[in-house]
Formats: C-alpha cells, sequence, structure tokens
C-alpha cells in the first residue's frame, strides 16, 4: 500500500489538492498542489479525479477537508451545493480508507506546523511558535466565501481541534452605525451572521448597507472591486473595509473569551493575506482589546495573521500523519 495520501481542502470557491508524505517531518508537498474551481465540477468526487489524472498519482487514502458540518460521514456544504459522502469518495478513487473533516478543523492542526515567514502578528503581543508548548487553547476563524471558526486544545503533546459553525453566531453591533448596518441586512435576509459581514460577500454586504443608508444604488460590486477602490481613495469603500476590518476584530475578541483561548487567535482564510495591510491600519486591534473589564487581558492576547498560501491542506496532512501513522501502527 502506498504511503502517500491525497490531502483536499474544500471551500466555497475553490478545491484544494495535494500530496502529502506522512513520514516526513513537513508532510505536505508543495510542489503536488493543484487548485481547481468548485464550479467546474458537479461533485468533489470527480474534481478529486480530474486532480488524480492532471498528477498521475496514485493513492489508497486521503483526508479531505471540507467547508461544511460533518454527520455520519457526511457533509452538505453551506456555500456550495456539492454534498460529500466519505463512502462514496472512497468508491470513485478507489481508497482504501478516507477521512472528511470540518475546514477548519484542518486550519486548526496547521497552527503547531507554522514556522517564520509562514504569520504576521498584529498588534503587541508578540507570538513565537518555538516557545508555543504545554497546554495552551487558541482560537482560529478566518473570512473566505464564509466565515470559517475552530479552535485548537493541546494537553501536553495531545492536540484536539474543535470544529464549530462559529460563523453562523448572531451578529452583535458595537457602534449606532453597525446597528444601522445591521437593520439594513435584516431587512434583507431577517437573522444576520457574522458570517453576513465578515467574508467575501459580507464585505460586499457593508457597501451595500452603507449604500442605502445614504440612498444610494452602489450596483453590483466584487470584494476585489470595493478593496480596490477602497486603496484607490474611496471613501464610501474605505468606510466599508474600516467596517469589515472592526466587525472581524470584535468577533476574534468573542471568540478568545467564549473558548478561553488565551494564548492566541489565528486569522487565517483566503482575505487574511490579502488585506493584512488594511488590518494592521484599522480598528482591528482595538476591536478587538475592547472588551470592558477584560481589556487589559486581552491586550495580552496575540493576533496572529496567517500567511502560509496553504494553511487548510498544510493542517489536513498533520490529521493525516496522525491518523494514519496510527493505523498503521
Amino acid at each position: 500500500m502506498s504511503d502517500t495520501l491525497l490531502l483536499a481542502d474544500i471551500g466555497g470557491t475553490h478545491a484544494r489538492f495535494a500530496l502529502a508524505d506522512p513520514a516526513a517531518g513537513s508532510p505536505l508537498l508543495h510542489e503536488t498542489i493543484g487548485k481547481y474551481p468548485v464550479t467546474a465540477f458537479p461533485s468533489l468526487g470527480e474534481a478529486a479525479q480530474r486532480y488524480l489524472q492532471d498528477t498521475g498519482a496514485r493513492v489508497e487514502r486521503g483526508v479531505f477537508a471540507v467547508a461544511a458540518r460533518i454527520e455520519d460521514g457526511q457533509a452538505r456544504m453551506t456555500n456550495h451545493p456539492w454534498v460529500v459522502s466519505r463512502e462514496r469518495l472512497c468508491r470513485q478513487l478507489g481508497l482504501a480508507d478516507a477521512l472528511l473533516v470540518n475546514d477548519f478543523t484542518a486550519q486548526a492542526m496547521a497552527v503547531p506546523l507554522l514556522r517564520a515567514g509562514d504569520f504576521a502578528v498584529l498588534g503587541g503581543a508578540a507570538w513565537d511558535p518555538t516557545r508555543d508548548r504545554g497546554d495552551r487553547i487558541q482560537a482560529v476563524l478566518g473570512p473566505g466565501t464564509g466565515l470559517g471558526v475552530g479552535g485548537l486544545v493541546a494537553r501536553g503533546d495531545v492536540l484536539y481541534p474543535l470544529d464549530t459553525e462559529g460563523g453562523h453566531v448572531s451578529f452583535a453591533p458595537g457602534t449606532p452605525e453597525e446597528m444601522a448596518i445591521l437593520e439594513r441586512l435584516s431587512a434583507h435576509v431577517g437573522r444576520v451572521s457574522n458570517e453576513r459581514l465578515v467574508c467575501g460577500p459580507g464585505l460586499v454586504n457593508i457597501h451595500r448597507a452603507l449604500s442605502e443608508i445614504a440612498g444610494d444604488d452602489p450596483g453590483p460590486a466584487t470584494p476585489g472591486e470595493i478593496t480596490a477602490r477602497a486603496r484607490a481613495g474611496d471613501p464610501r469603500c474605505m468606510r466599508a473595509v474600516d467596517i469589515f476590518c472592526a466587525v472581524f476584530g470584535a468577533i476574534a475578541g468573542d471568540l478568545v473569551l467564549t473558548l478561553g483561548a488565551w494564548q492566541g487567535v489565528f486569522l487565517t482564510g483566503g482575505m487574511v493575506p490579502a488585506m493584512l495591510d488594511e488590518l494592521q491600519h484599522s480598528g482591528f486591534r482595538q476591536r478587538f482589546e475592547h472588551k470592558g473589564r477584560f481589556s487589559p487581558t486581552m491586550a495580552r492576547v496575540p493576533t496572529v495573521a496567517v500567511l502560509h498560501p496553504e494553511p487548510g491542506l498544510l493542517g489536513a496532512a498533520a490529521i493525516g500523519r496522525g491518523r494514519f501513522e496510527r493505523t498503521r501502527g
């Protein structure tokens, strides 16, 4: 049986695949990474078949990290119509074994593998991966097509990733302007979750709400167009980005309080590296720390932007190494 593992990180926009060598110190084989639009395939199995055809790889085990809640070996994606089944994947791909996990379970498991150059610290609380040892709780969240939320509990050398759907927690506005945005979004969608503001479509929602409050019709816009116009000096787009970053910081701080993640919160997802400058020069950290009587405590909690190009695949490789090495042993 081949020791090489098939890895997949499946979001609402892209399906990323790679191979891993579970015996290696750094198990993810970066030269094997491939990315495909999810809209180009009717199922995850067919996207994986294309990757295996393109690479000529032969594998018998796989780890599939999917942006969905996993239940009884199946996942119905929140922001894409795919329904994923572990048994069906094994049949389609000829796998002897496969593991289906939440995508932010993989993101959490990537944290212990981060090295210098894979991250940037926001704010004054430092984080050193070489000293990240012992009992700890860390939070992980990140905006992409949706808002993923997870955590990592370490007890000695044993890691317990937390898979959650925390992106769907109700949005709590912190300013009168955010209350007005909530009112506008509620008129369109009813209940407003954090994901309605902090993700790619969420940035569009904020911009549209600001336009409606001003009595304007903004017309269609993409997240990339809004950030580009903000960088070019468009006042409303600049305000939309500022609110996005501030709300992101408030949510990150709430997650630390909820989990007791005093050892740090890790910001991941496709938008974080692209908006690193905006996050560093916004109200993100101020709103993160602004937690009343716990503000002095929050000031000591690191906020770490993950810059590794494929943290989902990195974490999937770590999961596969632990799972299949135990199975083989």
